[in-house]
């Protein structure tokens, strides 16, 4: 009937092409091959199944776990003039008969069902007489995850599928899934008694989606409101419980927003409704429990808050990933709080089997891994699902709002170091205890208290520490095993850094030293001092030109105000956003304010640290900075740094030896443009070719001619 796949597909869904991997794994099914296919949400699972039972003779049967997702594809199959239908418990009598006799007629090619009724012994008599006498030529299980007790979603009833593969051996057996890590991948295959499968992975990445984590705390839901009302187009606001839904809900509504609930607590008919609503865009929020969303086919999701912890790493995945299954741009944002990791911890305490519990606990600490991550977000998750990413995606917060990046070689060799001395057989918290000297009993039990690496590691708190392994870990320089129990491994990467063949960068959290306070660097302070007086100036000259504030500058603008800190007409008109019409109104008020700061801020420089003395001594004997650090025991980014202090306290360092002078001349070009706070904001505006060490370097000595000019 068709010359090719292409033609088929055209003709039964209108489409001209397939979707990366389709066309590879439909051809696996019409020759009868047992499949595992992992492709993301909206990457065109349904087809892989529905063609091929198109062009087969016989029955397909899809197994599918919720009521909705089996209407709306049937709907989809039936508007496209495909005879499909569904069997379940909204049916009565008459219909179900009734659709049973059009599936024996030959009239249906697509039947769904849920795993519940499948395994009924009536049910399953009515297959057979349907394989003797249609044929059964398929059987896909959609939601596959859920027959895996490591999966997000885990369904007991899910397990008994394997009973079809003795029912009926020739059929083939296809398992679809968005999420599945390796271990969820080996246990399906098990699970089900799928046969020489092929595994047709997909990349995981959703470049569509931006991923950020926000503090959660009492005022968050005002917090929440505003980033609604920021948004355009429709979204879903998860939450842990059925209580906080209502109340989240409520709220919403009560402030403007047209939202509805959605949990198991709620009357199946009102379930039902709310939900029509939102697929239909009557209402534009739907807040819900994770009862809500597997299987939604709404593509335009703009947004997906997480107001509360989710349970897993995976599970937050396919929640997050009901945004953007368009392609579109979407957001995905979890309030974290650590209020929410022991309301996570008590409820599974509540699980009565102590092999659940500690798959729990593991699964929980890759969310708080994810949320207290400081590197790029979409490499931890899919790091997870064990896809390398090579970070910098552009599209997280940790990527957008880099944080300081510091050289923790020594602290690495420290805690790679009392892996070593505890035989690879401990986690993160039993090997911090060990390197901050603890005296508790499993310390001591394990002789612990006697390695050459107790108490090494004191002056670092936990929570830095913690930062520091969640680093090595997201940057593969250690490894864990995925067995419930997060032992930590060393590997090739781990050993380079004991060799001090490698050295070890991660991006750092501000330390908090009290209720509201945060260690900044002088000059990140000094800035935003600065920053503030600006704003009081842009207030004043708005309030009396009856204007909105950001009509006189953008705050972008005045930001670079208060880095840059220009001193005249000319260094004040190369301000972004600053144009003459603008320079003329308002360059002398602002530049007086900028010099007065810079005026009352003028301390004596300060002398070279010993370190940095020696740093000089051996430059300047005419050794380059990889030969210093060799010499000196360093990573070369800590001598880079020491360079450019160097250069900013006016020393006698040789710029031109250490970066070339058209490079110099790039380099301070963009810090003019783009300030000298951000080192990441200056490497994204050079390119790649750009290291941060010549950047630090450079940034060095532009700051001691700015003092001189």
């Amino acid at each position: 009937m068709f010359n090719d796949l292409e033609s088929a597909l055209k003709h039964f869904f209108g489409y001209d092409s397939f979707r990366a991997g389709q066309r590879k794994i439909i051809e696996e099914a019409l020759n009868n091959q047992d499949l595992l296919v992992i492709m993301p949400t909206g990457g065109g699972k349904s087809l892989c199944f529905q063609l091929p039972a198109l062009l087969k003779e016989g029955l397909t049967i899809v197994v599918s776990p919720l009521i909705a997702l089996m209407k709306d594809q049937v709907d989809a199959l039936q508007d496209n003039g495909i005879g499909a239908t569904f069997l379940n418990s909204t049916l009565d009598y008459a219909e179900g008969r009734s659709r049973q006799e059009a599936i024996l007629a030959g009239k249906i090619k697509l039947l769904y069902v849920a795993p519940e009724r499948l395994l009924t012994e009536k049910f399953r008599s009515f297959l057979l007489r349907v394989a003797n006498g249609l044929g059964l030529n398929a059987i896909a299980i959609d939601e596959a995850h859920c027959v895996s007790e490591w999966g997000h979603d885990f369904r007991p009833e899910y397990r008994q599928l394997k009973q079809l593969r003795s029912q009926f051996p020739q059929t083939p057996i296809f398992a679809f899934t968005a999420t599945a890590t390796k271990r969820v991948q080996d246990d399906i295959i098990q699970q089900l008694g799928l046969r020489d499968a092929n595994v047709h992975l997909a990349s995981f990445n959703r470049p569509n989606l931006h991923y950020e984590v926000k503090s959660k705390d009492k005022n968050s839901y005002y917090q929440l409101l505003k980033d609604i009302r920021r948004q355009s187009g429709s979204g879903i606001v998860y939450c842990l419980s059925r209580r906080r839904v209502e109340e989240i809900a409520l709220k919403l509504k009560h402030d403007g927003i047209d939202a509805l609930p959605y949990h198991a607590g709620l009357e199946a008919e009102v379930r039902s409704h709310n939900q029509t609503r939102f697929l239909r865009d009557d209402a534009r929020v739907i807040v819900a429990t994770v009862a809500f969303g597997m299987g939604i086919n709404k593509p335009d999701v703009r947004f997906v808050f997480h107001f509360d912890l989710p349970r897993s790493l995976e599970s937050f995945y396919q929640e997050s990933g009901r945004a953007g299954r368009d392609g579109e741009t979407a957001k995905s944002t979890l309030f974290f709080s650590f209020g929410d990791i022991k309301k996570v911890d008590y409820l599974i305490e509540q699980k009565p089997d102590p092999n659940e519990q500690r798959i729990a606990r593991q699964q929980l600490n890759q969310v708080i891994d994810y949320a207290e991550g400081t590197v790029c977000r979409r490499t931890i998750i899919l790091r997870y699902f064990g896809e390398r990413f090579g970070g910098d995606c552009g599209r997280c917060d940790n990527c957008l709002e880099p944080k300081p990046i510091e050289d923790w070689t020594i602290e690495a060799q420290k805690f790679l170091s009392c892996m070593v001395r505890c035989r690879e057989r401990f986690g993160m918290n039993h090997l911090i205890d060990v390197l901050r000297g603890s005296r508790n009993k499993k310390v001591q039990q394990y002789g612990h208290h006697l390695v050459s690496t107790y108490g090494i590691g004191k002056e670092k708190s936990i929570d830095e520490w913690k930062m520091l392994v969640r680093s090595l870990l997201h940057q593969g320089l250690i490894s864990e095993t995925n067995d419930g129990y997060r032992i930590l491994r060393l590997n090739k990467n781990s050993w380079e850094i004991l060799k001090k063949q490698r050295s070890v960068q991660i991006a750092v959290t501000q330390k908090k030293l009290g209720k509201g306070e945060t260690k900044y660097s002088p000059r990140q302070a000094e800035a935003e001092i600065l920053y503030e007086k600006l704003r009081v100036l842009r207030k004043n000259i708005a309030d009396l030109q009856a204007v909105p504030p950001y009509v006189i500058f953008a705050d972008s603008s005045l930001k670079l105000m208060s880095q840059l800190q220009p001193k005249n007409d000319k260094e004040f008109s190369r301000i972004s956003g600053v144009n003459n019409h603008k320079l003329q109104q308002y360059g002398d008020k602002f530049l007086s304010i900028i010099q007065d700061f810079t005026r009352s801020q003028e301390l004596p420089k300060p002398l070279p640290s010993k370190s940095q003395m020696a740093t000089l001594q051996l430059h300047q004997q005419g050794l380059n900075p990889e030969e210093i650090a060799n010499k000196r025991g360093f990573a070369m980014s800590t001598i880079c740094t020491h360079l450019g202090d160097l250069l900013e306290m006016n020393q006698p360092v040789a710029l031109n030896q250490l970066v070339k002078p058209e490079r110099q001349k790039a380099i301070v070009e963009a810090i003019a443009k783009h300030g000298d706070v951000s080192l990441k904001t200056l490497r994204e505006s050079l390119g790649k070719y750009y290291s941060y060490d010549e950047i630090k370097i450079v940034r060095g000595w532009w700051r001691s001619q700015r003092e001189i000019f």
